[in-house]
């Protein structure tokens, strides 16, 4: 595979450490073996069975030689200092997270938990689903009745294991909102799998099933929906994430039988955290429309609330 040094500034973001490793070696052009002399001539002594290892993701560097390693590492790839060692420390608590109860971080993210939790099982979904989120650009539409009436998502991922072949999406509908008639749209390169929702909480999760099987590494893009409309008067749209990603990009369009009086986004580190990071938006004239835009996404929520009076 051909890596660019746009994948590698990507990758030193997102992670996990064994792709943006293997990824900085190939870009770099650096063979193990020649890699193994730059790090003896500073001193470090490594395997490069270990090295190799590594790069697999096989064995994870944690000793604190290794440690010293990966420091080395760095300086003889030429990356930001660090870089490699906030991945591997990132990496540690995920994999933490991943040994907790399947779906354990959408309780601090989502307020229907326990229902998310029940079809992420039902659906046999592991917490992280073998994927990163490279790119996220969703639409949020909002009717006359001032009700959401659906989205649509635009999702770049990068798979950090083999055999990855499908995404679960999730939908929380506002109150008042009957899953069972929201309509689910595989749009571009995937279809819709199994649809399961819960009827009390609004809560649809969606299996979209993609047209390749992933091998660590690949990124894939596809692109899904959700037609809902069920539901009362609507407030705001938020969206929870469980783990480190790339851009996300949230626009929401209002009708123009419909126009809110005030429109601000908002983060939160958890559901039940102050929200902060606030910022008032300009609803644009033509389009009715307004955005944010998040460069590096971090653990928490982004959002945008409005005012209709």
């Amino acid at each position: 595979m051909s890596h660019t040094e746009a994948d590698l500034a990507q990758l030193l973001h997102t992670g996990p450490f064994h792709l943006a490793l293997r990824t900085a070696l190939a870009v770099r052009g650096l063979p193990l073996q020649r890699v193994q002399h730059h790090l003896a001539h500073r001193g470090v002594r490594v395997g490069v069975t270990s090295l190799s290892y590594w790069q697999q993701g096989a064995r994870r560097p944690q000793r604190p030689e290794s440690l010293k390693a990966v420091r080395a590492l760095e300086e003889v790839l030429q990356l930001p200092g660090n870089s490699l060692l906030r991945l591997l420390t990132e990496d540690t608590a995920a994999r933490s997270e991943a040994e907790r109860p399947a779906g354990r971080s959408y309780r601090s993210l989502v307020e229907a938990s326990g229902s998310v939790e029940e079809l992420l099982a039902e659906l046999e979904c592991p917490t992280d689903g073998g994927l990163h989120t490279v790119g996220h650009h969703e639409r949020v539409r909002i009717g006359a009745g001032r009700e959401l009436v659906g989205r649509e998502s635009q999702h770049v991922v990068r798979a950090h294991r083999d055999g990855v072949d499908r995404y679960l999406a999730i939908h929380h509908g506002d109150p008042g909102c009957d899953p069972s008639r929201v309509v689910v749209r595989a749009v571009e390169n995937c279809r819709t799998g199994r649809v399961r929702w819960h009827a009390g909480t609004g809560v649809l999760v969606a299996e979209l099933l993609f047209d390749a099987r992933l091998r660590a590494g690949d990124t894939y893009l596809f692109s899904y929906g959700f037609e809902d409309g069920t539901a009362g008067a609507s407030g705001e749209y938020v969206r929870g994430f469980s783990f480190a990603g790339g851009q996300y990009v949230l626009q929401v369009r209002f009708d123009e039988a419909a126009l809110p009086v005030r429109c601000r986004r908002f983060a939160q580190v958890s559901a039940g955290a102050p929200r902060g990071g606030r910022a008032e938006l300009t609803l644009s004239g033509r389009h009715r429309t307004v955005h944010l835009v998040e460069q590096g996404v971090r653990p928490g929520i982004l959002g945008i609330d409005w005012d209709w009076s």
